[in-house]
């Protein structure tokens, strides 16, 4: 997942194949004995085994004291699991702890990215440009897998634009050491820990071997990004050597993003979204992702394209206002939410519906961007939550991040100064509310 930020990505991605990962971990090796249990009495009787002495692992000798003993539990887990013993001496020989790792996992920066700076980037000129000649290197397998999955080949070329920029930087930190050293760490070690356990399934399959196995500080791998149990649920190998390469195997790479995509519940033949233009005096309050319906009602309450051509077809879209009243609206449906569970942000899924639309040859945002507004960073947001809970204007438990709850609080107060509620987030609005 992108910009490699901790994948946010990918939060959203972990839990929704959290059961086939389990599914895959606890799966019997081939030829493995089986236990029988024995009566309690039985076991009473029995002589005393007495148990193997664990192995020891060799970790980095300059690593923290009790990383070696959290990785010898991990290993116990994987054997109980049914991996062989020698895929995890591969896996945890020389493993290093990484204080990098940890400083960027907790690096919280002040400032959040107005969108409009994070499509300047995403959505350059330059990525337009190298995109459109990278596509036509890679265009057989992109066609393959748009032909077998049904998504549209220039979605997965946008994906993997964003994700390491066309192939040229996916990361070199080893995935094994990286999951490894958050695990120990212990902000995120249940997550941690369940993709260190996945990406030992990876090396025990053969897809790759532990020193091609890179990606990312937060254990995202290969071009377009994979976390290693996304990598279980959705890696294809499509070009039929035996294994999932999504690191050098363009047929691969561009497979597994469409399957995921596809599994994530694309719809194929409808657009992931369009820019639109409001009517006027637009009830602002229904652009909200719980109001869903399709083009021609939105069109029949006087919604247009931005290009004045008729809506495109969507079952259900939602409008979607990503810097309030005073920019771009668009209209999004079932492939921007597929687009959201590769990675859960509204900048990102932009980023890709809107490179997507530039490499196929399609405009840009025709609207401008309110670039003199101040985004909030997460203290300032936290203490909007607050204010508006303090006024009566319920915006849930203040955590410094946007949701529903806090839409809703911030639309109800601008409806009570009788502006429009469009539920955006400004300074203006925090310093009214606080005294």
């Amino acid at each position: 997942m992108p910009h490699r930020f901790a994948r946010t990505a990918s939060t959203a991605l972990t839990s929704a194949v959290a059961a086939l990962l389990v599914a895959a971990c606890a799966a019997p090796a081939a030829n493995k004995p089986v236990v029988v249990s024995m009566p309690d009495a039985a076991v009473s009787a029995a002589p005393a085994a007495v148990a193997p002495p664990a192995p020891s692992l060799a970790v980095n000798p300059s690593s923290p004291p009790g990383f070696a003993d959290w990785l010898a539990k991990v290993r116990e887990t994987a054997l109980g699991s049914g991996m062989d013993a020698a895929t995890l001496d591969q896996a945890f020989g020389g493993v290093q702890f990484l204080p990098r790792v940890v400083e960027l996992d907790g690096r919280q920066p002040e400032f959040t990215r107005p969108v409009w700076e994070y499509l300047d980037t995403a959505v350059s000129q330059q990525r337009i440009r190298r995109g459109q000649e990278k596509w036509q290197e890679v265009q057989a397998q992109a066609d393959a897998a748009a032909a077998r999955y049904g998504v549209p080949a220039s979605i997965v070329m946008a994906i993997w634009g964003m994700e390491s920029n066309y192939g040229s930087n996916y990361g070199d930190i080893p995935t094994i050491d990286a999951l490894a050293t958050l695990g120990f760490e212990g902000r995120r070690e249940d997550w941690a820990r369940g993709q260190l356990l996945a990406a030992l399934k990876i090396l025990q399959n053969r897809d790759i071997d532990r020193e091609h196995m890179i990606g990312s500080w937060a254990g995202a791998m290969g071009q377009t990004q994979f976390l290693p149990s996304a990598f279980l649920a959705y890696a294809v190998d499509a070009d039929g050597d035996g294994r999932r390469d999504i690191w050098g195997s363009m047929a691969d790479v561009t497979a597994s993003t469409a399957n995921f995509l596809a599994r994530s519940g694309w719809r194929a033949n409808e657009p992931w979204g369009f820019e639109v233009r409001l009517p006027a005096g637009f009830d602002l309050a229904r652009a909200d992702p719980r109001v869903k319906q399709s083009s021609a009602q939105w069109q029949a309450e006087g919604l247009a394209a931005a290009q004045g051509d008729a809506l495109p077809a969507l079952s259900d879209g939602y409008i979607l206002l990503p810097a309030g009243a005073g920019g771009p609206a668009f209209l999004v449906g079932p492939n921007f939410g597929a687009i959201l569970r590769y990675n859960n942000s509204i900048s990102y899924a932009l980023g890709v519906g809107l490179l997507s639309q530039r490499l196929a040859g399609g405009p840009g945002v025709m609207a401008a961007w309110p670039r003199q507004l101040v985004n909030l960073s997460r203290s300032q947001l936290l203490s909007l939550q607050t204010a508006l809970n303090q006024r009566g204007f319920p915006s849930g438990t203040p955590d410094g991040m946007m949701g529903p709850a806090t839409r809703d609080g911030i639309r109800a107060y601008q409806r009570s100064l009788g502006n429009a509620p469009d539920g955006y987030p400004t300074l203006e609005l925090l310093q009214r509310l606080q005294p």
